[in-house]
C-alpha cells in the first residue's frame, strides 16, 4: 500500500503514511458529523413515541444537554485530529519535497539543464509543489475519507431498509462514473492550460531578461504585442479549462441531489404501503440530507486529483532522471588530465566532439583553441565532469572521473568560464564563495590580486556594497574579475579558463596574468583563448576545429607546420594592424 501511493502520488515514504492517517481522520471526522442526526433522532424517537401510544415517559433534557456536550467535545477532537495529520502533515511533505528537488537538481548533470530552461523548472519547484500541497491538503485525504466514512453508512443504511438505501445510494456510482468519465476532457483542458501558462511565464522571463535588447532595438510595441498574445492565450485557456471542470462538477452535483428525491419517492410508498415506519423513513430523510453535502465536495476534489496529476508526472519525470554518482573518498596520482578518444553529443545526432584525445599535465598551461563551435568549451566542462563523455574516458589523475562524486571532484578545481555568475550579495560574499572559510584578509587579497581594488574603492560601501541581481551594477570586466578572484581565493590544483580574461582591457588584462602567473605554478592549467597572445607562454596548445584535435604540440613547434594554428596567428597579426 506505501509503495502504491508513493508511486501513485510521487509521496515519501513519510508522506504515503500521513496520507493514510489522515484520510483515516477525515473518514472518522465524516462519520462523527452524523452524530448530531443521531442525537435528534433520539429525541425525535422520544417525542414520538407519546404521539404513537407506546411510551408516555418525556424527553430527559438534562441527558440531552449532557449528550450535546459530548458530541460537541467529539466533533472538535476528531477536527484537531484530521487538521493536524491532513494540513500540518501536507505542509511537512511540500516542504521535503521541495527540498527532495532542489537535490535532485544538484546532482543532476548539466545536459539535463540544457534540454529545460529556467522558467519550467521554476515552476516544476514553487508552482507543481504549491498544486499538490493544496491536493493532499484540501482533496486527497478528504476523497479517500469520504469514501471510507461512505462505505460503513452504506453498510448501515442496507441492513437497516435495503430499499430505502439502494434508493438514497444509487445517485453516488453515477455522479463518479460522470466526473470519472470526464477525465480525459479534464486532462486535456487542463494541459493545455498548464502549456499556455508555461509559454506565458517563459515570455514575461524573457522579456524582462532581454529588454535592454529589446529597446535598444525600438521593439517594445511589437514584443509587448507578443507577450499580450500570449497572456490572453493563457486566460483563454485558463477560462476553458475552469468552464470544463465546472460543467462535469456541477452536473455531477446535480445527479447527486437526486438522491434526496429518491428517498422521498421511495420512502412516501414505502411508508403508506406499511412497509416501513414513519421514524426509519425520518432517519432515511436526514441521512441523506446530510450524506451528500461531504460527497458535493468530493466530487470537486476527485476533479482537483485528475488536475494534480500533470505536476505530479512531472516530479515523477524529474525524479527518475539519471544522476552522476561515484566515490567520495579516492586517491589521485597527481592532477594530470586526459582525454583518452572522447566524444561527445548534446543530441545523438550532433556530436561536438569527435575522438578527441590529449594530456593536459600538472605544472603545465595547456591551451584550447580553435574557430568558434569547434567544441573548447565543452572539453572544458567535460574536465570537471559537468557532463559524462558519450564514449571514451576523461581521467584526473589516472582515474576516471565517472567513478568519482561530482562535488567532491570539483574540490580541485578553480573555473572561471566567459559566463560570470554573480549573486545578489556584497563583493565580499561573492568573492568569499571560492573559499567559505576564508577571513576577510584573505577575500581582500585574492581581489588584489584580480584586480579588483580599482573599482572596489569607486562603490558605496567598498567590498561590502551589494551589487545587485548577477552584479548588475557592475560592468563585465568587473564581474569578471570577481570570479577570477573566486578562483585565485580557492586555490585548487586544477585551473580551468574558458576566455577568463575576454572582457578586460588590455592594462588589467596583462595585471591579471601575471597574477595568474603566480597563481597557476605546480598546478594543471586547461585555457580556452581566441586570443593568441593570452597563450603566447602556455606549454601545450591542443587546436580543436569541428570536434576532432586538428593539432597538438609546444606552440612554437606548430608555428613551423603549415596548420590552422599558424593560421590563426597570422590573422590576429594582420587584424592588429587594421584600423579605421
Amino acid at each position: 500500500m506505501l509503495t502504491l501511493l508513493q508511486n501513485k502520488f510521487a509521496l515519501s515514504e513519510r508522506g504515503a503514511r500521513d496520507l493514510i492517517k489522515g484520510s483515516l481522520y477525515s473518514a472518522l471526522t465524516d462519520l462523527s458529523m452524523l452524530l448530531p442526526v443521531g442525537l435528534f433522532i433520539m429525541l425525535l424517537d422520544e417525542l414520538l413515541q407519546p404521539l404513537l401510544g407506546t411510551s408516555t415517559a418525556t424527553p430527559n433534557l438534562l441527558k440531552y444537554a449532557l449528550l450535546v456536550g459530548v458530541v460537541f467535545v467529539v466533533l472538535y477532537l476528531c477536527q484537531f485530529w484530521q487538521y493536524s495529520s491532513v494540513f500540518l502533515s501536507t505542509y511537512t511533505e511540500s516542504a521535503a519535497r521541495r527540498i527532495h528537488l532542489a537535490e535532485k537538481l544538484r546532482q543532476l548533470p548539466l545536459s539535463f539543464f540544457g534540454k529545460r530552461d529556467l522558467a519550467d523548472l521554476t515552476n516544476t519547484i514553487m508552482g507543481d509543489c504549491a498544486t499538490l500541497e493544496h491536493a493532499f491538503s484540501h482533496a486527497v485525504p478528504q476523497l479517500f475519507g469520504a469514501m471510507l466514512s461512505t462505505l460503513v453508512i452504506t453498510i448501515g443504511l442496507l441492513y437497516m431498509d435495503w430499499r430505502m438505501g439502494l434508493a438514497v445510494l444509487w445517485v453516488i456510482p453515477a455522479a463518479f462514473m460522470m466526473i470519472i468519465g470526464s477525465k480525459y476532457l479534464q486532462n486535456r483542458a487542463e494541459l493545455k492550460h498548464y502549456q499556455a501558462k508555461r509559454i506565458c511565464a517563459d515570455g514575461i522571463q524573457e522579456c524582462l531578461e532581454t529588454i535592454q535588447d529589446i529597446k535598444a532595438c525600438n521593439m517594445q510595441e511589437r514584443y509587448l504585442e507578443g507577450l499580450d498574445k500570449k497572456l490572453d492565450a493563457a486566460e483563454q485557456a485558463h477560462i476553458h479549462s475552469e468552464l470544463t471542470l465546472g460543467a462535469f462538477v456541477t452536473g455531477a452535483q446535480a445527479v447527486l441531489r437526486l438522491g434526496l428525491a429518491s428517498v422521498i419517492l421511495v420512502g412516501s410508498e414505502l411508508l403508506i404501503t406499511g412497509k416501513t415506519d414513519l421514524l426509519t423513513y425520518l432517519i432515511f430523510l436526514i441521512t441523506a440530507s446530510r450524506l451528500y453535502n461531504p460527497l458535493s465536495e468530493t466530487l470537486a476534489n476527485v476533479a482537483e486529483i485528475f488536475m494534480a496529476e500533470i505536476p505530479i508526472a512531472r516530479m515523477q519525470e524529474m525524479a527518475a532522471q539519471p544522476v552522476q554518482c561515484g566515490e567520495k573518498d579516492y586517491r589521485l596520482n597527481g592532477y594530470d588530465i586526459e582525454f583518452d578518444h572522447v566524444s561527445f553529443a548534446y543530441n545523438t545526432a550532433e556530436p561536438v566532439l569527435k575522438d578527441v584525445s590529449f594530456i593536459a599535465k600538472q605544472g603545465e598551461v595547456t591551451a584550447l583553441i580553435g574557430p568558434s563551435g569547434g567544441g573548447k568549451s565543452t572539453a572544458a566542462k567535460l574536465a570537471a565532469r559537468f557532463w559524462d563523455a558519450t564514449s571514451g574516458t576523461v581521467r584526473l589523475g589516472g582515474r576516471d572521473i565517472t567513478t568519482i562524486e561530482p562535488e567532491a571532484l570539483l574540490k580541485h578545481y578553480a573555473i572561471v568560464f566567459q559566463d560570470v555568475t554573480l549573486f545578489n550579495d556584497t563583493v565580499m560574499e561573492n568573492i568569499r564563495l571560492g573559499k567559505r572559510d576564508a577571513t576577510d584578509e584573505e577575500v581582500a587579497a585574492a581581489a588584489r590580486l584580480a584586480m579588483c581594488d580599482e573599482f572596489v574603492s569607486r562603490l558605496p560601501l567598498g567590498y561590502h556594497t551589494v551589487i545587485g541581481e548577477n552584479g548588475s551594477v557592475l560592468s563585465g570586466g568587473e564581474r569578471q574579475r570577481i570570479s577570477i578572484a573566486r578562483a585565485i581565493l580557492k586555490d585548487a590544483p586544477i585551473i580551468l579558463l574558458d576566455e577568463a580574461t575576454a572582457s578586460l582591457d588590455v592594462e588589467n588584462e596583462t595585471k591579471i596574468q601575471a597574477a595568474l602567473a603566480e597563481l597557476i605554478k605546480n598546478k594543471t592549467v586547461l585555457i580556452i583563448a581566441h586570443r593568441m597572445r593570452t597563450i603566447a607562454n602556455a606549454d601545450k596548445i591542443v587546436v580543436l576545429s569541428d570536434g576532432y584535435v586538428a593539432q597538438q604540440g609546444q606552440p612554437d613547434a606548430l608555428l613551423k607546420q603549415d596548420g590552422l594554428y599558424r593560421n590563426m596567428v597570422m590573422i590576429q597579426k594582420q587584424n592588429m594592424a587594421w584600423s579605421l
